[in-house]
């Protein structure tokens, strides 16, 4: 699904207008950004937690010219869902 197809299913739903349900939708996204770039987590209720992880300094590889590279510490965005919201994929779609 893409944000395209979610703008289309709020609007059908709703009844609102694609256009306003599109900035409605981008803004919330930029929100979730803006929040998490400023070191706060953002938490909806039932849905899930958008969090900031953080990545521990380690050693890695460069394959193309076989050296030792180190990779310093650092944040990165992570999404961890919500109980209800685990259980419900888990009991509603069949394993492939």
């Amino acid at each position: 699904m893409t944000k395209a197809d979610i703008v289309a299913r709020i609007s059908d739903k709703l009844g609102i207008e694609k256009g306003d349900v599109q900035a409605t939708v981008e803004t919330f996204m930029e929100e979730v950004k803006t929040s998490l770039e400023g070191g706060d987590n953002v938490y909806l209720r039932g849905f899930g937690s958008f969090i900031i992880k953080t990545r521990a300094e380690k050693t890695g590889r460069n394959i193309s010219k076989n050296t030792t590279i180190k990779i310093p510490a650092h944040n990165i965005p992570a999404f961890k869902p919500a109980k209800v919201f685990v259980e419900g994929v888990k009991t509603n779609v069949e394993v492939n």
